[in-house]
């Protein structure tokens, strides 16, 4: 780890007025930062530490929706009675992630910013990464990618993005509320991650000087009919080969008015099917219906050359995870 100042911010203007210096990163949780400091994938020279900022509230909105603090806890929020009755699939996504230890610590703003994951990206001894070291080359394509994507990849790069919480709330319509020198700003958390096209090494769509202050969710819709389905290695502490997000609105003769399918584990972002939701909405989820979404949201699917089990996998845990979803 190199050395670096630190510095205890006490207001969220001042914190993104230091963040427009150079070599400046936000501590907030610390449990991917730190990790990647202690391989020298990062190497800030200053770490603002944004813990005693006022961003660790749930509030419901005007609306009936609910605000989630940049800083909530990813364990509080999973636990917090508004967000396990009104958003149930957020509060599935939460507990499947990492370890009690890391949920403890992990925030809301912190989980969203995590980097992809690609063993050759964590390992500085791989001299070939495109998100490290733009157009050094992507070590992955020619080595072991189990873990890699089968969406949205690109030549110079494959990695994938592990954030349970994240494939959950593109499903919830959530968005991402960022202040910068311009004020505040809203981002669909659909477009707050990026493809890697040729520029891998950026991960999001939030400018360098912005700061998550909260995420926003929308009035429930799909509180009764939601399932969060992770597929991993081992039961705990393993991040999702494929993880599915379903959730339904269905009107009382069992009719889906509208639905969401978002993959995990498969793309550089959370990976939303419209294909596969379409094949729903209409239904009263018949086995056709189901092994019709089930089939559209592999559609397309590139794999590599370790990786190619991901899409019979990925098919039959969106049918699962629709048929947990529907009761």
């Amino acid at each position: 780890m190199q050395a670096f100042s630190y510095v205890r911010a006490t207001a969220v203007d001042d914190t993104v007025e230091a963040m427009r210096r150079p070599g400046t990163k936000v501590l907030a949780g610390g449990t991917n930062l730190l990790d990647l400091m202690k391989g020298d994938v990062e190497q800030p020279a200053v770490l603002i530490d944004i813990t005693h900022l006022p961003l660790a509230d749930v509030v419901e909105l005007p609306e009936g929706g609910l605000r989630l603090g940049a800083l909530v806890r990813n364990s509080d929020a999973a636990n917090h009675p508004l967000v396990r009755t009104r958003y149930p699939l957020l509060s599935q996504a939460l507990v499947a992630g990492a370890s009690p230890q890391l949920r403890n610590m992990a925030t809301t703003g912190g989980n969203l910013l995590q980097r992809t994951r690609c063993h050759y990206f964590y390992d500085v001894a791989y001299a070939e990464c495109n998100k490290r070291s733009p157009g050094s080359g992507c070590a992955a394509r020619a080595g072991h990618a189990r873990q890699h994507a089968i969406f949205g990849a690109s030549d110079q790069c494959i990695a994938t993005h592990p954030s349970d919480m994240a494939v959950a709330l593109v499903a919830l319509d959530a968005l991402v509320v960022a202040r910068g020198p311009n004020g505040e700003r809203r981002i669909a958390l659909q477009d707050f991650h990026r493809l890697p096209a040729s520029t891998p090494q950026q991960d999001t769509n939030l400018a360098p000087d912005e700061l998550i202050v909260a995420v926003d969710l929308p009035p429930s819709r799909f509180a009764d009919h939601a399932h969060y389905l992770k597929v991993r290695d081992r039961a705990s502490y393993a991040f999702a080969l494929v993880s599915v997000a379903a959730a339904l609105d269905r009107a009382g003769d069992g009719t889906v008015r509208d639905a969401r399918i978002v993959l995990g584990g498969v793309a550089h972002k959370p990976w939303r099917v419209p294909a596969a939701e379409r094949r729903l909405i209409g239904s009263r989820l018949d086995a056709s219906a189901i092994d019709d979404a089930a089939r559209a949201a592999v559609d397309g699917a590139q794999p590599v050359r370790d990786n190619a089990f991901k899409v019979p996998l990925a098919q039959r845990a969106v049918a699962r995870a629709i048929r947990t979803a529907a009761g």
